[in-house]
């Protein structure tokens, strides 16, 4: 990770949770938390104190404990407004906070050459205050990673792409030396920073060992969708042939019922639960409905191959994942045929003219044998 020191704790049972560790670790009473990338992903609003459980007085959150929290957007283009950010900054301002993925937001996730550009107008400017980046889908996907051009903080999840689909639960906290122990801290105890590993080491070792293969994977697959979504009109993000910086591949279906189909369909294609239909339905941490395909091995392993997203607008699915690209042959497949029954308007990908523009998208990756077998 290019940082000082990491902790590593099966105990970290989401990254959600790894992130609030290092949040509580060094935030204090009367400290504010800037985001700088727009509003944080879903699950750390109740973390932050935005939204949740109004009868316990948001019990347990950073506004419960004193903790302040403002905002502000990325500039065009999804690049940091420097501008914007400088005049944020108040004396009480401890930690400028970065989700280096777009999460559920329809914008591009951040580049760690960004996050550079950032971290060297803070040290700058105000060296005091604390870069934490999270860190969620985005290890292995560039060639460095934040603490290497200057964030003093990352987090993310072990079964995510660091876990390598391998580890069965987890998360890790990276970066500063001191602001690491501070954040170990939060999750056991001063004094006690251990935990018991639970005969889980040479699962994370091995996760990790393959993490970058998988994850090379899943940006194939990603680029895959790209390519067909977007060849039968389907705006994506990122656009097929782009840069990447995580394993997220966002298409905006447009509709309610498009994205409970395709959902379906990955579940459809998973390989455990595909006799499990998914729905609707609140989820703690999230504010808008939301359906969740993930027939993995490890529950809740986007990295083995998963698709989810809110039920609210624009109506976009979110991908990640892939253990073998050739994974996402199968559930485009299977997806265009379930969306074509909605009258989805794709019909065009089963014609067998070459001229066919959308049917040559998918030729060219799914290969004429999957075409004619649909």
């Amino acid at each position: 990770m290019g940082a000082e020191a990491a902790i590593v704790r099966v105990q970290c049972f989401s990254g959600t949770h790894a992130i609030a560790c290092a949040l509580y670790g060094v935030l204090r009473p009367g400290d504010e938390l800037l985001g700088v990338s727009g509003a944080p992903y879903d699950t750390l609003e109740e973390v932050i104190g935005l939204r949740g459980r109004t009868e316990d007085g948001l019990r347990g959150s950073l506004a419960d404990f004193g903790v302040s929290y403002r905002q502000v957007e990325l500039a065009e283009g999804g690049l940091f407004d420097l501008s914007a950010i400088a005049a944020a900054v108040k004396p009480s301002t401890r930690m400028l906070h970065v989700q280096r993925s777009c999460g559920y937001a329809w914008r591009p996730s951040i580049p760690v050459e960004e996050i550079g550009r950032l971290a060297a107008w803070l040290a700058d400017a105000h060296p005091s205050i604390v870069l934490f980046v999270d860190n969620c889908y985005g290890e292995f996907v560039e060639a460095r990673e934040p603490c290497a051009v200057g964030a003093h903080l990352v987090a993310g999840s072990l079964i995510k792409n660091p876990g390598g689909t391998l580890a069965p639960s987890g998360g890790y906290i990276a970066g500063r030396a001191d602001l690491v122990a501070a954040a170990s801290r939060r999750l056991s105890a001063p004094g006690v920073e251990g935990g018991a590993t639970l005969g889980m080491n040479r699962l994370l070792f091995q996760g990790l060992f393959h993490a970058p293969q998988v994850v090379g994977e899943a940006i194939k697959g990603a680029h895959l969708v790209a390519h067909v979504m977007g060849a039968l009109g389907y705006t994506c993000n990122p656009a097929a042939g782009a840069p990447r910086t995580d394993i997220v591949q966002a298409v905006r279906l447009g509709e309610r019922d498009k994205v409970l189909t395709f959902c379906q369909a990955v579940q459809r294609c998973s390989p455990v639960g595909a006799h499990i239909r998914p729905i609707a339905g609140v989820t703690p941490g999230y504010g808008d409905e939301v359906v969740f395909a993930d027939g993995t091995f490890i529950d809740g392993s986007t990295l083995e191959l998963s698709a989810d997203g809110p039920l609210r607008e624009p109506f976009a699915v979110y991908l990640q994942g892939g253990t073998h690209w050739t994974h996402w042959v199968i559930v485009l497949r299977e997806a265009l045929r379930s969306i074509a029954e909605l009258g989805g308007g794709v019909e065009a990908l089963y014609a067998e003219e070459e001229s066919d523009e959308p049917a040559a998208a998918f030729k060219r990756y799914a290969g004429r044998r999957t075409l004619r077998n649909k």
